[in-house]
């Protein structure tokens, strides 16, 4: 029997195509109200479904959704956050072990990494584009101040592809897919997504910030620039600390801090006690601070 071998770059076109037909069974439709078809993603086996905000917003509290292997359910609402651009639906009826997709890790994406987008362009179901990452990290708005945290790449996006998955190379879920901003992809990370679907609460310092840049001299001991306190919230973890207006956070447990959302991000990463660097009066000083009892989340 004669066996013909497989070269590498063929092989590598099998596996692609195998995980995309895989995570294509974690894509759905959603319906509501006449709106169209979005899409959507099992994230969990047991009926719960991610898909955007504007997917489901103005429309019923009920909404359809549609599986990869044509079942229909009603979905309830669960909660949605239009400042995120996330919206959680329960399936109705017994849905037990629901192909979701595996979720990755959003911070490890680099630019330059191949990613692809599953959903349903121009009604066009479970249509896949294929991509590279431009870009993660913040995005300007078209409001005046109006900024958030997104992935962004060149993959190609359409109206029915809102709430749809955007995928690693492994086949797992680095983002939700959201909108179109001029050339580029707008997609919602999935460690964010995780930590909404999870129902964590944000960790809060108390204290209001600005950034600030450092004197060159303080370079070298200190980096190039920090976020100095405006406020700090009476009873916070900040005024438990002693934090005092005018003091310069430097780090929080060795990560550098240059803006607000930086402070934000590192804050839900670390536990309950951290160790948060600062500057007062020309001096840098380590401060232990403990958040369990920083009140509700920011």
């Amino acid at each position: 029997m004669k066996m013909t071998e497989l070269s590498g770059d063929s092989s590598a076109v099998l596996v692609g195509a195998r995980m995309v037909e895989d995570a294509q069974r974690s894509v759905v439709q959603v319906r509501s109200g006449g709106r169209g078809i979005g899409a959507g993603v099992i994230w969990h086996p047991e009926g719960l479904v991610l898909t955007n905000h504007h997917v489901v917003a103005g429309g019923r509290r009920k909404v359809t959704v549609a599986l990869h292997d044509a079942r229909t359910f009603d979905a309830e609402v669960l909660k949605s956050s239009r400042s995120l651009d996330l919206a959680l639906l329960r399936l109705d009826g017994n849905t037990p072990n629901l192909p979701a997709a595996p979720v990755g890790d959003s911070d490890a994406l680099r630019v330059g990494e191949l990613v692809y987008a599953i959903g349903h362009p121009w009604g066009r179901v479970g249509a896949v584009s294929a991509g590279i990452i431009g870009g993660v990290g913040e995005s300007r708005g078209p409001g005046r101040g109006s900024s958030a945290r997104y992935v962004r790449s060149d993959v190609a996006l359409a109206p029915g592809n809102s709430g749809g998955p955007l995928l690693n190379a492994r086949g797992e879920i680095v983002a939700i897919n959201a909108m179109i901003f001029g050339s580029m992809a707008l997609s919602i990370p999935s460690n964010a997504a995780d930590a909404w679907v999870a129902g964590e609460r944000r960790p809060r310092l108390g204290v209001g910030v600005l950034p600030v840049e450092l004197p060159v001299s303080m370079h070298h001991e200190a980096g190039t620039s920090g976020l100095v306190i405006a406020e700090v919230e009476a009873g916070g973890a900040g005024d438990r600390a002693g934090l005092l207006v005018g003091d310069v956070l430097l780090a929080i447990a060795g990560e550098p801090l240059d803006r607000a959302g930086t402070l934000l991000e590192a804050l839900a990463r670390t536990g309950d006690a951290l160790d948060l660097r600062l500057m007062r009066g020309g001096k840098i000083i380590v401060m232990k601070v403990n958040l369990a009892e920083s009140g509700r989340a920011a």
